[in-house]
């Protein structure tokens, strides 16, 4: 495989945000043909008839100006909602916890924005991930961004070696105030701009309201384990497990806790106790798992894993089940689990790959989570 050869053109993802424009700032000083590219993957105009998207296109154009690269927009909002907004409603539904950002990366910015940039003569693409991607020996690795606090491996998780083969993360090796400070001193328009949050096509809105509006909601019991009523829910969508907030049960003792849910009889279990053993799990089955290296993984091999965005690595061993189904043994007991999220495999700094968890056990029994 070529290294990356200066001159080469790379068209940047840019979203109106500092990470982006800094990224796409390295790449024209680094001596590369840059090609700024906005896309619009959702429709959010508010009731004001305000659109963010807007706003965030005009920033783009305000940088790309400053930095003399040509810009445009691409509109993926048919790919976005058929890909990744019907995955997020489909499993709300059956009472999961999706990741869309897994699935956006995977079908949107890495496929559907690849391809069109690829068509228009690009040798590569970049975005402002905070991750890094390996050239050596004619293989490709994913490692960790240098920022702990910023890396989003996690979120790259089924991403593929082809995939990566085409891909640069030029502020991988960097740390965020680092990547503020270089917008500040080039006075980029960007430069104070606040870092977006959360799901893209939800925003600032209330999630509950935002949610109510796609989906009907249910309200009904809330129970404990012995089949006592404490509480009325307001719809199973609304809760994840190990939540707390937003339960709104009284009472004396300990805070309650989602334990799971019953989707057959509309009932949410919660317990109390932040270390209420049926918070803890050790195995989980997990499909859709992706491994980023094109070689064969052993059948079984130990390894790290991640369950959610902001946590530690955990020790796990894995157990391949199929090309794409894998059984996760945790070395240690791991709390609030949540199906529908990703678990994604590291070994050191290097992510393997990643899957959804589908199913959460316990002594080989598994748990009322969902179902």
């Amino acid at each position: 495989m070529k290294e990356v050869s200066k001159g080469a053109r790379v068209v940047v993802g840019m979203s109106g945000g500092v990470d982006s424009s800094v990224a796409a700032m390295l790449l024209k000083e680094q001596g590369y043909d840059v090609i700024g590219i906005f896309m619009k993957n959702w429709d959010d105009t508010d009731e004001f008839g305000v659109c963010t998207a807007t706003e965030d296109y005009e920033d783009v154009i305000r940088v790309c100006n400053q930095l003399d690269i040509p810009y445009y927009a691409v509109n993926f909002e048919k790919q976005y909602w058929d890909k990744v907004f019907t995955y997020f409603l489909d499993e709300y539904k059956i009472g999961r916890t999706p990741n869309p950002d897994v699935i956006c990366n995977k079908e949107i910015k890495f496929k559907a924005f690849l391809d069109h940039a690829l068509s228009l003569g690009a040798d590569y693409v970049a975005t402002g991930h905070y991750a890094r991607v390996v050239r050596e020996n004619g293989e490709v690795h994913m490692l960790r961004g240098k920022d702990v606090n910023k890396d989003q491996t996690y979120f790259l998780n089924q991403l593929t070696e082809q995939q990566l083969s085409k891909v640069l993360f030029p502020l991988g090796d960097m740390e965020k105030p680092e990547v503020r400070e270089l917008a500040a001193q080039a006075n980029l328009a960007t430069a104070s701009k606040k870092d977006s949050t959360g799901i893209c096509f939800i925003g600032e809105r209330n999630f509950k309201e935002f949610l109510s509006g796609y989906l009907p909601a249910q309200k009904g019991n809330m129970e404990n384990f012995d089949g006592k009523i404490v509480g009325q829910h307001d719809g199973l969508m609304y809760y994840t497990i190990g939540q707390r907030r937003g339960l709104g049960i009284g009472g004396d003792g300990e805070p309650w806790f989602v334990i799971g849910k019953d989707m057959d009889r509309n009932v949410l279990y919660v317990e109390q106790g932040f270390d209420h053993e049926l918070l803890y799990s050790d195995s989980i089955i997990s499909d859709n798992v992706s491994w980023i290296s094109e070689e064969d993984t052993p059948d079984t091999f130990e390894c790290t894993a991640k369950f959610r965005y902001r946590q530690q690595d955990n020790k796990v061993t894995v157990e391949r089940l199929n090309d794409s189904k894998v059984k996760v043994i945790f070395h240690e007991p791991i709390r609030a689990i949540a199906p529908g999220q990703a678990v994604v495999f590291y070994q050191g700094e290097e992510c393997l790959g990643g899957g959804t968890i589908n199913q959460v056990y316990r002594d080989n029994k598994q748990l009322t989570y969902v179902g």
